[in-house]
């Protein structure tokens, strides 16, 4: 029997098949076939084939930025994990009541744009900004401390802007979470310590994984966070994309760089896939 569709949403699925044709899937194709073309100062792209875009990735400076990108970037990961787990779990404690509330406090920050969000946070942690001023006032320290422009500060701003990101997936299986068989272990004995290790660690652990793929792979391409917070000597890979595109208009090796950073991300998703995958299984045989 053939189902019957309305017009309607005939209608919807064709706006959303040409949006995702016209504006995802071209776009990236054009890239993918810029990341082939050479460097032509008048035209920007000339059309002859070449691998030397990709060979240019090897070089010492380009894989310097590239490692600097993932080392910046776990870190930032790893302090938001630090700083999201708890920050959730003591959400699941709370009134249900509360809980929304609190949530709608975590989102508020993104109904402001990431970019002001970092200029503020550079006010507030300049030589001359509230917190040295604080710190100079209290007589903590009697010099100004130099936040800016450091590998700390980059690191900073990252957690900063992605922390929600951590957040809420670690929620949302901190919620999941099965009560009774929390219970069960308390009444065999378990301490907290067992708890937390044996059954409550495994069960948010694709949470976690969720968690650190949507900090982890934002954090190697926000460029203004590294601009702004870390200066010239903390570049990021998405600073590399951003200065072939717009300084140096070299387009096919920015499109070149775009794509390798492209499969990155993609082959982190395809981790958390088969991760996600051996988790589930180990869970149901657990539950059998």
């Amino acid at each position: 029997m053939k189902l019957m569709r309305n017009p309607f949403q005939t209608l919807v699925v064709g706006l959303i098949s040409g949006w995702l044709v016209l504006f995802v899937l071209a776009p990236n194709l054009m890239i993918i076939a810029a990341s082939f073309l050479t460097r032509d100062d008048n035209h920007f792209i000339s059309a002859v084939l070449t691998l030397d875009n990709y060979r240019r990735l090897a070089d010492p400076l380009y894989l310097d930025v590239l490692l600097h990108s993932l080392n910046m970037a776990f870190i930032a990961t790893l302090c938001s994990l630090l700083l999201g787990y708890p920050f959730a779990w003591c959400l699941t404690l709370l009134p249900q009541r509360w809980r929304p509330v609190m949530l709608f406090l975590l989102i508020v920050p993104f109904w402001t744009n990431s970019l002001i969000r970092i200029y503020g946070l550079k006010i507030f942690l300049s030589t001359r900004g509230w917190l040295n001023n604080a710190l100079l006032w209290s007589g903590i320290t009697d010099k100004p401390l130099r936040i800016m422009y450091t590998p700390e500060a980059v690191i900073l701003g990252l957690v900063y802007i992605l922390l929600p990101f951590m957040v809420m997936p670690v929620y949302s299986s901190l919620e999941k979470l099965d009560k009774p068989c929390l219970e069960a272990a308390r009444d065999l004995g378990a301490g907290k310590w067992q708890r937390f290790w044996r059954i409550i660690l495994p069960l948010t652990l694709p949470g976690i994984i969720a968690g650190c793929l949507l900090v982890f792979i934002p954090a190697m391409g926000m460029f203004y966070v590294s601009d702004l917070m870390g200066g010239a000597k903390n570049l990021l890979i998405g600073n590399i994309i951003k200065t072939q595109f717009l300084s140096l208009r070299d387009w096919p090796f920015g499109a070149a760089t775009s794509v390798i950073m492209t499969v990155l991300m993609g082959l982190m998703l395809l981790f958390y896939r088969r991760s996600a995958r051996i988790i589930n299984k180990k869970m149901i045989g657990i539950g059998d």
